[in-house]
């Protein structure tokens, strides 16, 4: 089935409009699918405490989050990390909450807005689509996106660390919290797979960012693109630096994945057609301006009108336009002279009536005309006052 631009402008216009109706419906919705599927990876993932690990406690928290600012997510999937890591020890939740801390302070100052971003990137790093991130940051927020982004990575390696270390940590015993510390910071730290993603992904924010701001036909199409190749760079020259075995294979698929989505990301929110870019030079009395104006591309939505005819009120309007009208001057009778072989057509909204009258040579052809016809019948006779009556 072959489908043309206009029909999905159509369907793009159709869904714009349901968002719009519904979107008191859709946004707590959506906010309540986000906090359901994080708050599930987060004990999926963690899952020390058995009591947390509760279906009732996940949807009343995803409902919860559903009515609150989106920022209450990143919120309630920190204390659900911070309850299981105090469950695999007490060491863990202080160096974890540190860590939030720090991260926290990090977004809160440079990026508070973006909290989504947070929650997003470590979600589809346990999706295996990291790759979509970047691009997509780019698109659409600005540089200092670049930090909710380098802080939901070091979020997922965090947890990561955690995974890793909880065989060792449940050998040592209560007495070694110094060296359970030691661990976790040294894994933490030591985590060049980490630095590696997070300076790729910031570096592919920027680049995206900075060429899809530029006035060039196709910004967009050569920001994702040039995002992706400098991505799939900095992670081989990060590989062979130090050797954390990155998955070429799993690079490129991700990095066309990531392609397809920002496409769609470009067509809802910046689809213009550069064929018709008109260029505008006009000044003032202090700058001379130079305007390139590029239009977007859009259809008109046919709208259908439908209206309702009730019966029987129509009838009663019938019935009372033919019913005599009080006030209205009365009718003459045979105070004119006769009209006789007159005709008259009919077609429901009026009469077209002509004859002749008088007699020898004062014979004059009378016509009159009421609304339009379609229908011809015969007329016996008929009385009319004549103006010239008198003569």
């Amino acid at each position: 089935m072959n489908i043309n631009m206009t029909e999905l402008l159509e369907i793009r216009e159709k869904i714009k409009l349901i968002y719009v109706r519904l979107e008191v419906f859709i946004l707590p919705l959506v906010k309540f699918l986000i906090a359901f599927i994080v708050l599930l990876t987060v004990n999926s993932r963690l899952g020390y405490m058995a009591r947390l690990d509760n279906m009732a406690i996940v949807l009343i928290v995803a409902l919860a989050c559903s009515f609150l600012p989106t920022g209450f997510i990143l919120f309630f999937a920190g204390v659900f990390s911070l309850m299981h890591m105090y469950a695999l020890g007490l060491e863990a939740a202080l160096v974890g909450g540190c860590l939030y801390l720090v991260l926290y302070l990090m977004y809160f100052r440079l990026s508070p807005r973006d909290s989504l971003v947070v929650v997003l990137t470590p979600l589809l790093f346990c999706f295996h689509l990291p790759y979509v991130v970047p691009i997509a940051v780019g698109l659409l927020c600005g540089p200092g996106s670049a930090v909710s982004v380098a802080c939901g990575i070091a979020v997922h390696y965090l947890n990561q660390t955690f995974i890793d270390s909880a065989a060792a940590m449940n050998t040592m015993g209560e007495a070694a919290a110094i060296e359970k510390i030691r661990l976790l910071i040294d894994g933490i730290i030591g985590n060049r797979e980490m630095l590696v993603m997070i300076a790729s992904f910031v570096i592919t924010v920027l680049v995206v960012y900075l060429i899809r701001r530029l006035s060039v036909d196709y910004a967009w199409t050569i920001a994702m693109i040039s995002g992706a190749l400098i991505n799939i760079v900095v992670l081989l020259i990060g590989d062979l630096i130090y050797n954390i075995n990155v998955s070429l294979i799993s690079a490129l698929l991700g990095s066309l994945v990531a392609l397809a989505v920002a496409k769609v990301i470009e067509f809802f929110r910046f689809c213009v057609d550069y064929n018709r870019t008109e260029k505008v030079q006009f000044e003032d009395d202090e700058y001379y301006y130079y305007v390139k104006a590029v239009p977007k591309m859009t259809v008109a939505m046919s709208t259908k009108t439908v209206k309702k005819i009730n019966s029987q009120r129509a009838r009663s309007g019938a019935s009372r336009a033919t019913a005599p009208v009080r006030g209205s001057a009365p009718a003459r009778r045979d105070t004119g002279r006769r009209m006789s072989d007159g005709r008259y057509t009919s077609s429901g909204n009026g009469y077209a009536l002509s004859g002749t009258t008088g007699r020898g040579s004062k014979a004059r052809t009378k016509s009159i005309t009421i609304g339009t016809s379609s229908q011809e019948d015969d007329v016996d006779d008929i009385d009319f006052m004549d103006t010239d009556d008198q003569n």
